[in-house]
């Protein structure tokens, strides 16, 4: 048996659409060298011990007959000729129903526990006593050392740590994690704009709902709009603030969690003047449906209330408006509240910048369908006779009418796909069924979109 040396095994492959091929190419890879014996790496359809050639079954006459597939080898790289694969990227509104926006008015969060409101808060479409309220995406805010939430006098790891650390274990390499997020650096941009500071001590999370941006959130085609205060004091507005990705003009970085995008001004992929691009504001994974703000960047732009004010929920049951409890403070800015002794529910300060008059976001989903068209033919001199009892009589078993001794007569009426290992895996009818004979053969084309 042959030896082989340092042959690369993939273990993950994330594939990016280049919009210039139109086609899906690798961005990031995960594999190992193997050194071993060839046959380990030899793809054979036909094991001795089982067939894993797919097969097609045909009802004829009312018994199923099975037909292999010629599927050729497919780790080789041929589909062969009775199958055809088709890849092809479909985009949708990402909202609950299709809608592609939730605009200031439509913003709402959602009755959580005490304890899990430490932590993130939901935003749904609508109010949530409504029986059509349903979570759209989640808000959370970190900071790398606890401050903004209860860390009982720094002796316990406080929630807003636990956040920061949960995202940067996510979505960091492993040799990046205890550097943290470093999007205020503006590395690899502009170097007239970067910060002196190491990392961003804290950040503010947006992440989707899986059911509703499918494979991934769609680039390019997303616009998020935020609005506040300059000062609590003065209630003086911030000039609204247009984000979006900088994929039109940059390549992605490739990471552990899939392509990365810098989040900057501008809406639907298009930057905002010639400068934008050398302010950051955030990381964009559309791949995990995941967007990390910088806190330093978004206070700088939409501020708000002074340090130290509480926040307060975007609604409440009496009213469905802003508590009037004087205990609490709205807060349309992103300065963060960084006490330590109690939940400061900085979270919501992102909520309520997408409340403001002007402010919405706008999503679409991105979705990967593949299409298989398996062509199941039936030549002259198959699928002619059936194994159901009524098609013969006798002890000799012959066909029950004379009129088809030597030339029978079949209708074909459906198609099964079985999978390698004998299991029926899908089925279809025949709007009309197909006559068949030795005289006659059949191509039937049965394609799956999933």
């Amino acid at each position: 048996m042959n030896e082989i040396k340092n042959k690369k095994i993939y273990t993950r492959v994330d594939f990016d659409w280049n919009e210039d091929t139109q086609q899906y190419e690798p961005g990031y890879e995960e594999f190992y060298n193997y050194n071993g014996p060839m046959a380990y790496l030899v793809a054979n359809p036909n094991p001795p011990e089982q067939s894993s050639v797919p097969s097609i079954a045909i009802p004829v006459g009312g018994a199923n007959t099975k037909i292999p597939l010629n599927v050729g080898n497919i780790f080789g790289g041929t589909m062969g000729d009775d199958v055809f694969l088709d890849t092809s990227k479909v985009t949708t509104g990402y909202f609950t129903g299709g809608g592609g926006t939730l605009d200031n008015s439509t913003i709402y969060t959602m009755s959580l526990a005490d304890s899990n409101e430490a932590y993130y808060f939901n935003v749904a479409q609508t109010h949530p006593l409504s029986s059509s309220a349903t979570t759209q995406f989640s808000v959370a805010y970190g900071h790398v050392g606890g401050s903004g939430s209860n860390t009982n006098g720094g002796n316990i790891e406080g929630p807003s740590e636990a956040i920061y650390r949960q995202w940067a274990g996510t979505l960091l390499a492993e040799s990046e994690i205890s550097g943290g997020f470093r999007i205020s650096t503006n590395e690899g941009l502009d170097p007239t704009n970067k910060k002196l500071s190491a990392r961003d001590p804290d950040i503010y999370v947006l992440v989707g709902k899986r059911s509703l941006y499918k494979d991934r959130i769609n680039k390019k085609n997303w616009t998020m709009v935020l609005t506040g205060s300059t000062s609590v004091n003065t209630n003086a507005g911030a000039a609204p603030l247009y984000l979006t990705d900088d994929s039109n003009t940059r390549t992605a970085v490739a990471t552990v969690a899939g392509p990365r995008y810098n989040i900057v001004s501008g809406s639907d992929g298009v930057p905002l003047g010639n400068g934008a691009a050398d302010k950051v504001y955030g990381w964009f994974y559309p791949n995990v449906g995941a967007m990390i703000f910088s806190a330093t960047e978004l206070s700088a732009s939409i501020p708000g209330t002074v340090v130290g004010t509480s926040m307060t929920a975007s609604f409440d049951s009496v009213s469905s408006g802003i508590s009037t409890n004087a205990s609490f403070a709205s807060c349309s800015g992103f300065a963060p509240n960084l006490d330590a002794n109690g939940n400061a529910n900085n979270a919501l300060r992102f909520v309520n910048c997408l409340q403001k008059d002007g402010a919405y976001i706008k999503l679409r989903s991105e979705e990967d369908q593949v299409s298989v068209s398996y062509f199941c033919r039936a030549k002259a001199n198959v699928m002619n006779f059936s194994n159901n009892p009524t098609f013969v009589s006798g002890s000799s078993n012959e066909i029950r009418h004379k009129n088809m001794w030597g030339n029978p007569t079949v209708y074909i009426s459906g198609v099964g796909l079985y999978g390698t290992d004998g299991q029926l895996v899908a089925i279809g009818k025949l709007s009309t069924p197909l006559i068949k004979n030795f005289g006659s053969e059949a191509t039937i084309k049965v394609k799956l979109t999933y």
